[in-house]
C-alpha cells in the first residue's frame, strides 16, 4: 500500500501523486495521520532556534514570540553585530569547534528524537534557515540591508566564512543521515516584495545556496526551498539549481504564471493564505472548506501541488485552532480523493 512518504516523493519527482499530499515542517497538532515529511536538523546547530530558545552557536539570542504561539525569532534589543561594527566581524562571529563532535551520536539522537518512521513520513535535512536570515539575525533589518550596500566585500565574505562552516557540517551528516531531502531555506521576502532584488540574491546568496544543491545533485537528492512572501523573482535561479518544490508560495505570488512556466518540474505547497475573509468573525466553516476545495481545483489539476497553509495564531487562541481543523479535514477529505 502506498504511503505518505511515497506519495510524496511521487509528487517531487514530477508525476501525478495518488492524492493532494500535505506539507509541513512536521507532524501538525492533532494530526491523525503519518505526516509525508519532517526537517531534521543537527542538533547542534538548529536547537536553540528551533526549540526552547536561548543563545545559538553564534551568540544570537532566540527568545518565543506569543502572537506566534511562541514561536523562536532573534531577540531585537542585542543584535550582536551594528553596522559600525561590521569591519570586525572576525571578532565577533566565530564559529564553534566542531573537531571532537560524535557526528553518528548527533544523528542518532535527532533521529529517535523525534519518533518518526522514516518508511511512512520522508526525512528532510536541513542546515540552517538561510543566508540572509543569518545576517538579519545577527544585524537587524536596517543595519543589514544597509550592510549590502556599504559593505558588500565584508558581507560576502562573512557568507563565505559562514557557507564554509555549514559546508564542513553537511559533509560529516549527510552520508550518516541518509535523507529523502534537501532542504533549503532563506526568507528573503516580505508579503508585498522581495528584500533584495534578484540580482543581488543571485550576487550574495545564490552561491551559497549553490554549494548546497551540489550535493543533493552529486547524490541524485530531491530539494526543496522554503521562503515566505513575493519572491516569484527567484524561482527561475531555484528552478535552475535543482529546487523541485517552493513552499509556502504565498498568494502575493504569480503563482498561476510560475505553473504555467515550470509545470511539474517545481511543486507549488501553498496558493493558500489565511487573510480576508477566512479571518473574519463570522466566517462560517463551510467557506473555510469551500476555500480548501477552491485552492485544489485551481492549482492540482494536473499534479504539482501540494498543500501548505494553517492558520498562525497566538498561543491560547482555541479559535484558531479549531478553523485549522476543520481546513486541515478539508484537507485530507477533499485531497485524498482529488485524482479518483
Amino acid at each position: 500500500m502506498i504511503t505518505e512518504k511515497d506519495n510524496y516523493l511521487m509528487l517531487l519527482r514530477g508525476e501525478v501523486p495518488e492524492w493532494v499530499p500535505s506539507y509541513s515542517f512536521g507532524p501538525m497538532p492533532g494530526a491523525t495521520r503519518p505526516v509525508a515529511n519532517h526537517m531534521f536538523s543537527p542538533p547542534l546547530v538548529n536547537d536553540h532556534r528551533m526549540r526552547g530558545g536561548g543563545r545559538d552557536i553564534w551568540g544570537v539570542n532566540y527568545v518565543p514570540t506569543e502572537s506566534t504561539d511562541n514561536a523562536l525569532i532573534p531577540d531585537n534589543s542585542e543584535f550582536i553585530l551594528p553596522l559600525d561594527d561590521l569591519t570586525k566581524w572576525r571578532d565577533i562571529i566565530k564559529a564553534p569547534d566542531i573537531s571532537g563532535i560524535d557526528w553518528e551520536g548527533e544523528v542518532k539522537k535527532q533521529i529517535e528524537r523525534s519518533g518518526i518512521d522514516r518508511k511512512q513520513t520522508a526525512m528532510a535535512l536541513n542546515l540552517h534557515f538561510g543566508y540572509f536570515q543569518h545576517l538579519m539575525s545577527f544585524m537587524g533589518f536596517e543595519d543589514g540591508l544597509l550592510a549590502f550596500y556599504e559593505e558588500p566585500d565584508e558581507v560576502k565574505e562573512l557568507l563565505d566564512y559562514l557557507s564554509e562552516f555549514y559546508m564542513t557540517v553537511a559533509d560529516h551528516v549527510i552520508d550518516l543521515f541518509k535523507p529523502d531531502i534537501l532542504s533549503f531555506m532563506d526568507d528573503t521576502a516580505a508579503w508585498n516584495s522581495s528584500f533584495i532584488s534578484a540580482d543581488m540574491y543571485r550576487e550574495f546568496i545564490l552561491p551559497h545556496h549553490e554549494k548546497w544543491a551540489k550535493r543533493g545533485r552529486e547524490r541524485g537528492l530531491i530539494m526543496t526551498m522554503h521562503n515566505c512572501g513575493k519572491c516569484d523573482n527567484i524561482v527561475d535561479m531555484l528552478v535552475e539549481m535543482g529546487i523541485s518544490e517552493w513552499d509556502p508560495a504565498q498568494t502575493s505570488n504569480d503563482i498561476e504564471a510560475v505553473q504555467k512556466k515550470h509545470g511539474n518540474k517545481l511543486v507549488i505547497a501553498g496558493a493558500w493564505d489565511a487573510r480576508g475573509r477566512l479571518l473574519a468573525d463570522d466566517v462560517t466553516d463551510e467557506e473555510l472548506r469551500q476555500s480548501v476545495r477552491d485552492t485544489m481545483d485551481k492549482y492540482a489539476v494536473d499534479g504539482g501541488f501540494c498543500w501548505c497553509g494553517g492558520f498562525l495564531s497566538a498561543s491560547g487562541d482555541e479559535e484558531m485552532k479549531r478553523r485549522n481543523k476543520i481546513v486541515h479535514a478539508e484537507v485530507y477529505e477533499y485531497g485524498h480523493n482529488f485524482y479518483k
